[in-house]
């Protein structure tokens, strides 16, 4: 068993190519990821294999290669760009003789640091649990365990039974606090239903600007800052629109390639406001020259959630980066905005977008004109609770003309439960 050193936070960055070549932009995406979560890279190795190595993840070679550059630089710490297996893990920490973090376990890490709210916190230690749940050897290396005859069974069994035992009755605790959780989103979304008031959620790549377009919107302070997953827990707030609508925008943890199926898993609850938002606004950063492979990558977690078929406007944000940029709107054939071009840092565009949006409800909105005879009055009384009238006149029968505005769903709803609304319509 090796003793962790205290320069710990210095970093080696290892990836590997298995079968295709990594551009550049995805080296520096790994960088950050490594600085957000703390660490100080102080070298970088790479190496190109057709499949990785079952033991090492990496070559004899190239381990020893990494081996000696610990020794040059002091580093603590070597983080794999990817998922290692409990055995490679475990087996280069032995190779090494310093701390192993892969892929998911450094995604785990930021996310520990940017959880504040109860549930975040919660759904943070859930995905721990669940990723060290394989790796519970690491901590007993000086015990014998799992060993057959006489002799040689070691208290290391015992203990890791006993472990295992804990740690699944902490996930069972855990579980058990995020349906009550869980249970409190669901009357929040079902008042917000009740009221007939729709959700947004912003969704996109880490770092592309979604909580700077989030305060902009609502005047908001949500944490905001130049760095990968700095927000992690969703934020809900009402936002007011051109012609006396309003709509409650949701803030959302940010995505990224490879992003770790557990971590999907553990946040699901979290993502279920997007899941079951009326609308996406995908932001995009403009200025960078990923996008496409950026917008791919999200559509792809949207799609793990069960979100891909929620409507969506493409917000390409960052414009006050580019030499040729400027606000503006772009239309689908069917007459729809598909795009808006904005800053989030500046403002600019941000009024098309909450015309975009205005525009986008009402046509989510029902517009009639009806009849109603006197005996109708039960009806006249069902409009007005619903808050659909928008101008009423006696006739000369004694009835009313009432023009109507209704949300679709509403009013959907209202013809299956009253079957002589649609008899009165008259335009």
């Amino acid at each position: 068993m090796f003793e962790c050193p205290k320069n710990g936070e210095k970093a080696i960055l290892v990836h590997v190519d298995i079968g295709t070549k990594t551009d550049q932009d995805e080296l520096a995406e790994f960088e950050e990821l490594a600085t957000s979560a703390g660490g100080s890279p102080v070298a970088t190795v790479m190496s190109s294999r057709k499949e990785p190595d079952p033991r090492l993840y990496i070559g004899r070679g190239k381990a020893g290669e990494i081996r000696e550059t610990i020794l040059a630089t002091g580093a603590g710490l070597v983080i794999f760009n990817h998922a290692l297996s409990p055995s490679q893990e475990r087996n280069l920490e032995q190779e090494f003789e310093c701390r192993v973090v892969d892929r998911t376990g450094l995604i785990l890490d930021i996310f520990a640091q940017r959880a504040r709210s109860f549930e975040g916190k919660l759904q943070v230690e859930l995905a721990q649990l669940r990723h060290f749940s394989t790796r519970l050897v690491r901590g007993w290396t000086h015990l014998k365990r799992q060993k057959g005859g006489i002799g040689l069974r070691g208290p290391g069994e015992t203990q890791l039974e006993t472990d295992r035992r804990l740690l699944n009755n902490r996930i069972a605790k855990i579980r058990r606090r995020l349906a009550k959780v869980e249970g409190q989103r669901d009357q929040g979304r079902r008042a917000r239903s009740k009221a007939e008031i729709a959700t947004v959620s912003l969704v996109g790549y880490t770092n592309a600007g979604k909580s700077t377009l989030f305060n902009q919107m609502t005047g908001s302070g949500v944490y905001v800052e130049n760095q990968l997953f700095a927000t992690l827990d969703p934020t809900l707030r009402r936002v007011d629109l051109p012609g006396e609508s309003s709509l409650v925008l949701a803030d959302t943890v940010g995505f990224i390639s490879n992003l770790p199926h557990e971590l999907v898993a553990a946040f699901r609850s979290t993502l279920q406001e997007t899941s079951e938002a009326s609308l996406l606004l995908h932001i995009i950063d403009a200025a960078s020259p990923q996008k496409t492979v950026c917008v791919t990558e999200v559509n792809s977690v949207l799609k793990q959630i069960g979100a891909d078929e929620i409507p969506q406007i493409e917000i390409y944000n960052k414009i006050d980066l580019m030499e040729d940029g400027g606000p503006g709107l772009e239309r689908g054939e069917d007459g729809l905005v598909r795009r808006v071009r904005l800053s989030a840092r500046t403002g600019e565009g941000v009024d098309l977008l909450l015309g975009a949006l205005a525009e986008f409800f009402h046509q989510e909105r029902v517009h009639k004109v009806v009849q109603l005879e006197p005996a109708d009055g039960r009806l006249r009384a069902r409009l007005f609770e619903l808050g659909g009238v928008v101008a009423e006149a006696v006739t000369e029968m004694g009835g009313w003309e009432i023009e109507i505005e209704l949300p679709k769903k509403a009013y959907d709803q209202l013809i299956c439960q009253e079957s002589t609304l649609e008899k009165r319509l008259i335009a």
